[in-house]
């Protein structure tokens, strides 16, 4: 297949709607007394009575089968953006339900847009093309590895530009708003929950699978348990990509559909939201291919630095900062040195008031928010809060 030369602010060929797709609809019932054949000449009441009563009677146990089956199968399939409710639209979404307000605070230096209630319908941080968009409600959750759900109304989307003060007077942010304020096409949370354990594959139309559920990487023959880092977002998709500034990338067959924990958060930012990527860390412009090279670049916002004495740093003093959708980077392995060595995106706190993240980890084999190998959780002792570094907003 040839490779991959898709522009950095394009969409992908072939993404549908999220969530898996319906089972098909049952096969026809069977042609009632008398559809075909001849007819006896002599009537008899008794006889039609009694195959109508069968035929229903299929019927009722088959509609009951088909009903069971679906349920079975529907248990089965990761539970993502189960939508509950719809906002009402706003003065740039065609619609207004009543006045409301801009306002600018401070660290970090951001935009919000309030509605009359005083609530906050979106967050635009200078420097920054993520926006989080109040929308319709939604549940994630992942009951194979965690109890926790997200229950959460915000949305994260890249805008086309980043944001900077008084932006929501120009012309491609009114554009933007107008399309994307109250949409429930696909965002960067359903974009990552799009390979989980269990999620469905999705092909695009020239055959690629695109999303469903992920590996970490392959099996590290020289370490029991272990699982080999260094899968992009181009080992999964099995296919050669060219990167903006001409580098070509090849896959490797024994990382087909795996991706660690920096090639994840490309998948979903740059493959799927198309975020521009670098084909190293060194090597081109845009998001870094590492954790540590994300940490240190000078993409997007910082909303909590890097700092302390190396190389096990300090981690930051509170996490009140962060926004759903947020990069959050971490030191774990000393054998690593001064690197940060793992990467994962904020998604808020759930319905215990944890704050929780995603990531890919070699414990679960793939993209988790579960808590194999620690708990995905950024308040407390845990594991992961305690090793909790930097964060980066894109």
């Amino acid at each position: 297949m040839s490779a991959s030369t898709q522009p950095a602010d394009t969409h992908p060929t072939g993404p549908g709607p999220a969530g898996a797709t319906p089972p098909g609809t049952p096969p026809g019932t069977p042609p009632g007394p008398g559809s075909s054949g001849p007819q006896p000449k002599k009537k008899k009441r008794g006889r039609p009575f009694l195959h109508a009563t069968t035929v229903l009677a299929l019927l009722a146990g088959s509609a009951y089968l088909t009903v069971e089956l679906r349920k079975d199968e529907q248990a089965k399939a990761p539970a993502v953006q189960a939508i509950t409710d719809t906002p009402g639209k706003l003065e740039n979404g065609g619609k207004e339900t009543g006045e409301q307000t801009w306002e600018r605070l401070k660290s970090p230096a951001r935009s919000v847009l309030r509605g009359s209630d005083g609530d906050i319908l979106a967050t635009f941080t200078d420097g920054a093309r993520t926006a989080t968009l109040t929308g319709p409600s939604r549940t994630f959750s992942e009951p194979t590895n965690t109890k926790s759900r997200i229950v959460t109304e915000d949305w994260v989307r890249l805008m086309p530009e980043a944001w900077k003060e008084g932006a929501e007077k120009e012309k491609w942010f009114k554009d933007w708003f107008k399309e994307f304020y109250g949409s429930e096409e696909d965002d960067i949370f359903a974009f990552a929950f799009q390979y989980i354990e269990g999620a469905p594959v999705k092909k695009d139309e020239e055959g690629v699978s695109y999303a469903g559920d992920a590996d970490f990487g392959p099996v590290n023959e020289s370490v029991a348990g272990d699982r080999l880092e260094q899968s992009d977002f181009y080992d999964y998709l099995g296919i050669p990509y060219t990167f903006r500034d001409g580098t070509t990338m090849q896959p490797q067959k024994d990382r087909y559909r795996a991706i660690d924990c920096s090639g994840f958060v490309r998948t979903v930012y740059g493959y799927r939201a198309r975020y521009p990527l670098m084909a190293t860390d060194k090597v081109g412009d845009g998001l870094p291919r590492t954790a540590n090279g994300m940490t240190r670049s000078k993409v997007g916002v910082d909303i909590y630095k890097l700092h302390g004495p190396e190389p096990r740093y300090t981690r930051p003093d509170s996490t009140s900062k962060l926004q759903p959708g947020d990069l959050i980077f971490f030191w774990m392995d000393k054998r690593t040195g001064n690197r940060l060595d793992h990467a994962g995106i904020y998604l808020g706190t759930d319905t215990d008031g944890h704050q929780i993240f995603i990531s890919s980890r070699k414990e679960v084999n793939g993209p988790t928010m579960g808590d194999q190998g620690g708990t995905s959780r950024l308040d407390g002792n845990g594991f992961y809060a305690a090793l909790f570094r930097a964060a980066k907003r894109l």
